[in-house]
C-alpha cells in the first residue's frame, strides 16, 4: 500500500482516481456474487451482523465504492427473499498516514442509510500485518492495492517544536524493494538500454519473489481473520500473461522512463536515480493462481482479466489526464526520494507521452486481475 496525495485539491488522489474507480466498477459482479453466497449459506436465517473490510481504501470518492456495492447487494438479497437484514459493520483500512480525515467525512453517507444498519470504522495499518480478530470477517475487498509491496515502518522523535509540543512522533517508511537489489546496489532501471535489457530478467525475478512472499503473507493473514466460508474479492494491477513480451515489462515503467529522461538530462542526480526502487510488482494471472493454490487457504471461485483500459473508459488515459492521475499516486514517493521535482516531472511526461502511441503501447501491456475467493 502507498500513501497518495492528500486532500481534495487539483493534484489530490480524490480528484484524480477515475482509472481506479473504473476497476472498482468491474468488481461489482464478483462482490454481488460473494454476498449471495454468504447470505445463501446461512440457510433460512441470516447472521445477526455481517462484517466487511476494504483493505487499501485510500481516500476520496473511491473509499466507499466497494463497501457500498456490498451493502446494496445485502439489501437487494433481503428484499428479494423477504429476510430481515443484518447489521453491517464496515472497516476501512489503509496505511496510518492515509488521508483519513477525508475518509471520515465521507462516512456520513453510509450512516444515512436505514437498512441494513451500518456501523463504520477506520482501521489504520498495513495489510501485511494482522488487523482484525480471528474469525471476525465475512467479506474482504481490496482494489488497486496489492501490487504495492510491503515496507518497513519506523517511528522516531523529533525535537523540532510543533504547536505547544516540544517533541512529537514522526512516521517514516523505507520502500521494501527486493533485498537482493538493495544489498547489491543494483539499479532497478538502468539509463543505459543495453545494461537494462541484460539485467531485466534478474530484476523482475527478484520482484516476483518479493511479491510472492508478500501475497502469501496477505492470504495467510486474511485466512485467520475470515470466518469459515468467508469471501474475498480482490483486484490487482498486473499483466495479461507470462509471455516473454508481457513478462519483461515493469508495471511502473511509464513512470520510471520519465525519471530516466530527467536523469539523462541532469534534472535529477543519476546516483539518486540508480538507488530508486519502486515498491510495485504486476503479476500475471498464472502467478496469482499458483500462489493462491500453493498457500492453500482459499478456493478460487472466479478470476477475470480485463484490459487496463476499455473503449468505454479510454478517455481516462489521455496523456494529460494520465499525467495527473500518476502524479496523484506517485508524487509522495518521487518527492521523498528526489526532492521537489514534480513540476519538471510533469513537463517531461507531457513532452514524452504526447508522442503518438507511446503511452497507448505501454498501457496495452497492463491488465486488471480480479479474483473471487472462498476461505477453504
Amino acid at each position: 500500500m502507498e500513501p497518495m496525495n492528500h486532500g481534495e485539491g487539483d493534484t489530490s488522489y480524490a480528484r484524480n482516481s477515475s482509472i481506479q474507480n473504473a476497476q472498482q466498477r468491474r468488481m461489482r459482479p464478483l462482490i454481488e456474487a460473494a454476498i449471495i453466497d454468504l447470505c445463501a449459506s446461512t440457510s433460512t436465517l441470516l447472521p445477526r451482523n455481517m462484517v466487511i473490510a476494504d483493505l487499501g481504501c485510500s481516500s476520496g470518492p473511491n473509499a466507499l465504492v466497494l463497501v457500498s456495492i456490498a451493502i446494496k447487494a445485502i439489501n437487494s438479497y433481503c428484499i428479494q427473499f423477504q429476510r430481515k437484514p443484518p447489521e453491517v459493520c464496515i472497516f476501512l483500512n489503509d496505511l496510518p498516514n492515509n488521508d483519513f480525515n477525508t475518509v471520515v467525512k465521507s462516512l456520513v453517507t453510509l450512516r444515512k442509510s436505514n437498512e441494513p444498519i451500518v456501523v463504520a470504522n477506520v482501521t489504520p495499518g498495513s495489510f501485511y500485518e494482522r488487523l482484525f480478530a480471528s474469525g471476525s470477517l465475512h467479506l474482504v475487498c481490496s482494489s488497486s492495492s496489492l501490487h504495492w509491496l510491503s515496507k518497513v515502518w519506523h517511528f522516531h522523535y523529533s525535537n523540532r517544536p510543533f504547536a505547544s509540543l516540544v517533541n512529537y512522533v514522526v512516521e517514516t517508511f523505507i520502500l521494501q524493494a527486493p533485498e537482493i537489489l538493495r544489498r547489491g546496489h543494483i539499479p532497478a532501471y538502468n539509463t543505459d538500454e543495453h545494461a537494462r535489457r541484460e539485467m531485466l530478467p534478474m530484476i523482475l525475478e527478484a520482484y516476483a519473489q518479493q511479491f510472492k512472499n508478500d501475497f502469501t503473507c496477505f492470504l495467510n493473514l486474511r485466512a485467520k481473520e475470515l470466518l469459515p466460508g468467508g469471501q474475498m474479492v480482490i483486484s490487482i494491477t498486473g499483466r495479461h500473461s507470462n509471455g516473454i513480451a508481457s513478462k519483461l515489462f515493469h508495471i511502473w515503467e511509464p513512470i520510471v522512463q520519465i525519471l530516466s529522461v530527467m536523469a539523462l538530462e541532469g534534472v535529477i542526480d543519476k546516483s539518486k536515480f540508480d538507488s530508486f526502487y519502486m515498491p510495485m510488482y504486476g503479476p500475471s494471472s498464472e502467478e496469482i493462481r499458483e500462489i493462491i493454490q500453493e498457500e492453500g487457504s482459499f478456493f478460487i471461485k472466479e478470476m477475470v482479466v480485463h484490459d487496463y483500459t476499455s473503449d468505454e473508459d479510454s478517455a481516462l488515459v489521455t496523456p494529460n489526464r494520465f499525467m495527473h492521475q500518476m502524479r496523484a499516486v506517485f508524487e509522495p514517493i518521487i518527492v521523498q526520494h528526489f526532492g521537489e521535482v514534480m513540476e519538471e516531472f510533469m513537463r517531461t511526461a507531457e513532452r514524452r507521452w504526447s508522442l503518438d502511441g507511446i503511452l497507448r503501447d505501454q498501457l496495452a501491456r497492463l491488465a486488471w486481475l480480479s479474483v473471487s475467493l472462498t476461505k477453504a
